[in-house]
């Protein structure tokens, strides 16, 4: 293959580890760029040289050598170095290999973050912790089944499902996963293990080990080698250790900084002005007076559009969504992530459809005029996996949406309403 061109990204970021892994089998010539100066996470990514090739601002992003392609996206630049073989010699294995890369976004991403957060010393909920442990171990049990009657995710050859999941899971085997649960997911295991030996993953990753079982900085967890010297300030005054490292590391920077590098000020939306609008104060009439005859008047007499701004999102693999209870759980999670937003912002998810045929969508609103999760990578998990679009809040349509939306009722566009979540 002939393609040449760079990767700009920080170190240690899984999802640029799919691109260099494709471009490993298909001979593509890619420069990485992740070091400090050239490359700043949090900084260059958001320079108006770099958005105006990268509008997203998200890494791992690819530039072609003859400047034509820009693209972001792990998984889709992953695509675009990819051998024809590995993208699926017929229409079949595309099907099969989107699908797997698709399961693997929404149901072992967000749970391999929260789960790695907490391995690596941050503060994470119980509540998070839990619900994350278990979409992980759902997620394994599925693949598990799958792997004991295929050699590979999409049947007897090597795709980009299998880069991509493999990718998806590094950390959460050199992190998390310990040898009970691993030999309870023992064909995962084996294909893990399997891929983890091929020379074209190794040369991006090296030599995995497993995870040993013990904390951070103990013997045989490659993961936590990378961190020890930070091992004894975090133990003992955790609080001072994050912005040190954010400022020190960034060569070092892993998975849990891509989800909680904290920007410079502790809550992102002190950046932003107050306005006259009292967040807590219609979220209390929200929860304690009738939606329609009181909380719904009170927001739009009280709304500042100056200061924010309402948000309508759709989900965008509802062809993705299965059962009913696992869509619900794919909400629940979005919101247990996002959980530092809930000051400044308000959201209500509905769950439209019924088992095998559903969709999701939502409106927000939350201090500011931009996306509120560009404010900070903690809250980055989930939002891409949405479209997002901003309101008119003077819009008959948009009182419409806001009024349906946050009182559950109405025809929502020939919708069928089936259930909806608060994010308060």
């Amino acid at each position: 293959m002939s393609v040449s061109g760079t990767l700009f990204t920080y170190p240690d970021n899984f999802r640029a580890y799919k691109a260099l892994i494709a471009a490993q089998f298909s001979g593509a010539k890619v420069k990485v760029v992740s070091e400090i100066p050239d490359f700043v996470f949090g900084e260059t990514n958001k320079t108006p040289e770099f958005l105006k090739k990268f509008p997203s601002g998200q890494v791992p992003a690819f530039e072609s050598a003859d400047e034509k392609v820009h693209l972001s996206e792990g998984n889709a630049i992953a695509h675009f170095l990819a051998t024809p073989e590995l993208r699926g010699s017929s229409a079949e294995k595309q099907a099969l290999m989107l699908q797997w890369v698709n399961f693997s976004d929404q149901y072992i991403v967000p749970s391999v973050v929260a789960l790695v957060l907490k391995a690596l010393g941050n503060p994470v909920a119980d509540s998070q912790d839990k619900s994350a442990l278990d979409e992980l171990n759902n997620a394994l049990k599925v693949l598990n089944t799958h792997l004991g009657e295929h050699k590979y995710v999409t049947g007897d050859q090597l795709s980009l499902a299998d880069i991509t999941v493999f990718a998806d899971l590094y950390f959460a085997f050199t992190h998390v996963l310990d040898e009970k649960t691993r030999q309870q997911n023992q064909k995962v295991t084996q294909w893990f293990q399997g891929l983890a030996e091929q020379p074209q993953f190794k040369a991006v990753v090296g030599a995995v080990a497993l995870f040993s079982g013990q904390k951070k900085g103990g013997e045989g967890d490659k993961g936590a080698k990378k961190d020890k010297k930070d091992k004894p300030a975090k133990e003992e005054k955790p609080k001072e250790e994050k912005k040190p490292k954010k400022k020190e590391d960034d060569e070092e920077m892993d998975l849990a900084d891509e989800a909680s590098a904290e920007p410079p000020q502790k809550d992102p939306f002190l950046a932003l002005p107050g306005g006259s609008f009292n967040m807590d104060e219609f979220k209390r009439t929200y929860s304690n007076e009738d939606t329609k005859t009181v909380a719904l008047p009170y927001f739009w007499s009280k709304f500042d559009k100056e200061n924010y701004s309402i948000w309508y999102c759709e989900y965008k693999y509802p062809q993705e969504l299965m059962q009913v209870f696992m869509s619900c759980n794919l909400i629940t999670g979005m919101f247990q992530r996002l959980d530092k937003m809930r000051k400044h912002s308000f959201g209500s998810m509905v769950l439209f459809g019924e088992n095998n045929n559903s969709t999701i969508s939502g409106v927000w609103f939350w201090r500011g005029q931009g996306l509120a999760f560009e404010l900070s990578p903690d809250w980055q998990v989930d939002y891409e996996s949405y479209e997002w679009k901003k309101l008119d809040p003077d819009a008959q349509e948009t009182k419409k949406m806001v009024d349906e939306y946050f009182a559950w009722e109405g025809d929502f566009g020939g919708k069928k309403f089936n259930q909806g979540k608060i994010f308060k």
